[in-house]
């Protein structure tokens, strides 16, 4: 088995009853990693974290035996809007992002990038003025994982090279806190072959952005077609990607040493699903053996 991979798989957990109920989440359905909202994503109202709150997730965390932690930022956050209100609003609402981060010890904030709504050049660069704002708002080593998107509309992010690009639009000191992250599902729906050559497409992500830079990637896979930019995740193998592009990042030693983070479906049994999820990965990280030919 390639210990490296299982390493950090996890997946996203439920914070409901307060963030530092979310390791004991992960423990149950066998995660060495998780991800957290520590906000709830569709609200506006920025949440103070008390001293007792952060003290108990970090015991949690190194009582479960959790080894990497990632957040991810609000659904509602527009750092490339045209709109200066909702601009501002969500420039606010990022630095919260980063200070409750910072306070639980959590070192990165996944983020997708915002919807350009005019301009995509214009777009890029306040979506990445709008990270470089926050980041020196809120110094220390917490950082930002720009998420690749499925690249549908007037969304962000949805090739290799704007990804790049929003990173090189920073000033030096912001992009050394920029990191990235990438969807299975969302590479899927913006094009890219990940059925055909999952190998070959982080080989260009290497050449565009580096992999030395990749951070996280969330194992999805997809109910939609390649190139449709519908971004609709499904159970890992039972949809349009199927098991052997998992198999293969899960053996890929470039990826041994990022964190692996499942966002498939819960339903109504959140435990049963994540755990067969990851049985499945953890499964497709030991080498295929075969019988001996000697009699």
């Amino acid at each position: 088995m390639s210990a490296g991979a299982i390493e950090f798989l996890g997946a996203h957990v439920s914070t409901q009853g307060g963030v530092s109920t979310a390791p004991a989440r992960g423990a149950e359905i066998g995660a060495t990693a998780i991800q957290v909202f520590t906000k709830t994503p569709n609200q506006w109202r920025e949440p103070k974290l008390a001293a007792d709150e952060i003290a108990r997730f970090k015991a949690e965390i190194a009582a479960h035996g959790i080894r990497a932690v990632v957040s991810h930022d609000s659904y509602l956050i527009n750092l490339a809007s045209p709109k200066a209100v909702l601009r501002k609003r969500s420039g606010r609402c990022f630095v919260g992002e980063l200070t409750r981060c910072r306070a639980l010890g959590i070192p990165y904030v996944v983020s997708h990038p915002g919807n350009f709504m005019d301009e995509r050049a214009a777009g890029v660069a306040r979506n990445a003025d709008g990270y470089a704002t926050a980041l020196a708002a809120v110094p220390g080593d917490v950082g930002v994982l720009i998420e690749g998107t499925a690249g549908a509309g007037t969304a962000l992010g949805g090739t290799f090279e704007e990804l790049r690009d929003l990173r090189d639009a920073m000033p030096a000191a912001a992009g050394r806190r920029v990191g990235f992250c990438l969807d299975t599902a969302h590479l899927h729906a913006a094009g890219y072959d990940v059925v055909g050559d999952v190998d070959g497409v982080f080989s260009e992500f290497d050449r565009v952005v580096g992999l030395t830079h990749l951070k996280c990637l969330h194992l999805n896979d997809s109910k939609a077609v390649r190139g449709s930019h519908l971004d609709r995740h499904q159970w890992i193998a039972e949809g349009t990607i199927g098991a052997e592009p998992f198999r293969r990042i899960m053996r890929d030693p470039r990826l041994a040493q990022v964190i692996k983070i499942i966002e498939t479906p819960k339903l109504d049994e959140p435990v049963r699903h994540d755990r067969r999820m990851l049985r499945r990965l953890r499964s497709y990280a030991r080498p295929i053996t075969r019988p001996s030919s000697k009699p």
